[in-house]
């Protein structure tokens, strides 16, 4: 007879801890500006989250998961440790702003479901539009960074000729990387993840330098067209290798996410100005990248007038988007970061 009132303390524990729906769109919100941010090259999810004022809560979230608390939380909701308690449970999960990170990881998963379908068939039908637009966004995205930061000693410049000289390097090897087994998609994972809580740094943009973002946006759409088609009996002979890959490259961003970026953190913490030069420098470095793409084995684009104006048409447009995003955060304060 006592343990009825125990689970209704429980319940009303969890139904307290539930955030207001109106909190809960608003993050999605936030995360669905933040997965279209990172869904393509140049503008970063970290500076939308910056903009939006929730970039310091995520940080804090995302640093808060341990496995220590993942570990607590499960065994709380097992007979283990004196059988199944919620409110035990929800103690890791409060610590960890499981409620915020649930929504605004929806809102990014929704987005980037979206702009994974608009790239695909640009990337089909139009890759000089595509790759335009791409051109544009990392070309304005890198004159608003160097604008925010300094380089004022040795170190500082040094990182930058790294950086770039890195980036540039890579951006060459398309062909190579392109037709790279699980080990590269793993590494793009941890790499692209890490850098998208970075403001400035997008992800995506990771993933072009590293040719893997045609790849990876191919294969999420042929992972979801087989997962509709296990429903309907029809998941399609490519469906195992797509998931093969979407599994590899989730498992590196978590890899990624819990050590590569606590390592940027900590980079950070160490020497500021060195760490944001080498990244910035990324960003300048990777415009090699949309034009060497398309002059790859798989596009081989002719550059005629005709295909340089709408390239250079549609980089404006990109340019257009990041300097109006620019305008509107009026600011980026890298040393608020």
């Amino acid at each position: 007879m006592t343990t009825a009132p125990e689970d209704a303390t429980e319940a009303r524990t969890l139904r307290e801890s539930v955030p207001p729906v109106r909190e809960w769109a608003k993050t999605y919100v936030i995360g669905i500006f933040m997965g279209t941010a990172d869904g393509v090259p140049g503008v970063s999810g970290g500076t939308i989250a910056l903009i939006a004022g929730v970039y310091e809560r995520l940080i804090a979230a995302i640093t808060a998961v341990t496995p220590g608390r993942f570990v607590t939380g499960v065994r709380a909701l097992t007979p283990l440790d004196g059988g199944v308690s919620v409110s035990r449970a929800l103690d890791p999960w409060e610590t960890v702003d499981g409620w915020f990170l649930v929504a605004l990881l929806a809102g990014v998963g929704t987005a980037v479901v979206v702009v994974t379908r608009a790239v695909e068939y640009l990337d089909e039908h139009a890759p000089v539009v595509l790759f335009g637009f791409f051109f544009g966004l990392i070309a304005a995205s890198a004159v608003v960074l160097l604008r925010a930061i300094s380089i004022s000693r040795l170190d500082s410049g040094a990182a930058a000729v790294a950086g770039f000289v890195v980036a540039f390097v890579v951006s060459g090897f398309g062909e190579l990387l392109a037709g790279g087994g699980l080990v590269v998609v793993f590494a793009a994972g941890a790499l692209a993840v890490s850098a998208m809580i970075l403001p400035g740094i997008s992800g995506s943009l990771i993933l072009v330098i590293l040719s893997q973002y045609t790849r990876m946006t191919e294969s999420l759409k042929g992972f979801l067209d087989g997962l509709v088609g296990l429903v309907t009996g029809d998941a399609g002979a490519a469906f195992a290798t797509h998931a093969r890959e979407v599994v590899v490259f989730v498992l590196g961003g978590l890899v990624g996410l819990f050590t590569v970026a606590r390592v940027i953190k900590r980079a950070l913490a160490a020497n500021r100005e060195a760490t944001f030069a080498f990244l910035v420098a990324l960003v300048v470095g990777a415009l090699r990248a949309p034009v060497a793409t398309l002059n790859g084995p798989d596009y081989d684009v002719v550059w005629t007038t005709p295909t340089l104006a709408t390239f250079a048409g549609l980089a404006v447009a990109g340019a257009v988007v990041v300097l109006a995003l620019d305008w509107y955060a009026v600011d980026l304060d890298l040393d608020g970061v």
